[in-house]
């Protein structure tokens, strides 16, 4: 992905939506894959205003430093309650540690708008799995930038959504059996089966059990997509009779 971009949502209106974005345009429980449930209270007038972004960490280059001044206007002008990354926070491969420099670089001094000091939840995609995955999830780093918040999967509830947020690369099968030159981190993954099998049953369950108004799934990888990547079939496959079942 070479231009970083974003996206924005206003929310006042049941639809489940998939959000995703890959290089292109809860229930808390001992045994629960969506490990964290979050709660994100909305505006006195009951609305809820957001951006998402996706490919972003690139140390301010490939436009990300310009689309980062965007995102601070409409931030400002919709009074957005938070930000939403589909992952691939930090290229190329991801953070080395908690005390990587490429976290402030690519972060903390490129999103420093004052309407851009929300909340910002953050999913993995492949390219930080290729880093040290157990550093973007540590809590540190929201003591170094208190906007930081990642989970492999997780819940945001507000009063009028729910937002779903899903570990979507460990689903493909090329980062298993033809990785190239890459090393992923599958710490937490393994054994492969058993994650994603938990994954889909916790989320089913989750969004069966939901009653908000709106349900909005976030990942990194897309379902259906015209983009050079085509379809992730294994979405296809394992994700989205889920997400039908629930239209």
């Amino acid at each position: 992905m070479m231009i970083s971009y974003f996206f924005f949502f206003f929310i006042n209106l049941s639809l489940i939506l998939w959000v995703a974005c890959f290089s292109s345009v809860c229930f808390v429980s001992v045994f629960s894959v969506l490990d964290e449930r979050i709660e994100q209270p909305v505006k006195d007038d009951g609305s809820l205003s957001f951006l998402v972004i996706g490919d972003w960490g690139r140390k301010g280059a490939y436009n990300q430093s310009q689309v980062a001044i965007q995102m601070g206007i409409v931030g400002e002008k919709l009074d957005i309650d938070f930000v939403i990354s589909t992952g691939d926070n930090f290229y190329d491969n991801g953070l080395a540690s908690i005390d990587d420099p490429v976290f402030q670089a690519s972060f903390s001094k490129i999103y420093t708008a004052n309407s851009l000091q929300k909340q910002w939840y953050n999913v993995l995609g492949n390219h930080d799995y290729r880093g040290n995955v157990e550093a973007q999830l540590s809590p540190i780093l929201q003591k170094i930038d208190h906007r930081w918040i990642c989970h492999r999967s997780f819940i945001v509830d507000t009063e009028i959504a729910e937002f779903f947020f899903v570990d979507t690369t460990p689903f493909v099968d090329k980062y298993f059996l033809e990785p190239e030159e890459h090393t992923y981190d599958w710490r937490g993954v393994l054994p492969r089966n058993k994650y994603l099998s938990k994954l889909l049953k916790d989320l089913e369950m989750a969004l069966g059990d939901s009653t908000a108004k709106w349900k909005i799934v976030v990942g990194h990888h897309t379902i259906r997509t015209i983009g050079h990547h085509g379809d992730t079939k294994e979405l296809v496959r394992h994700l989205l009779p889920i997400l039908e079942s629930l239209v």
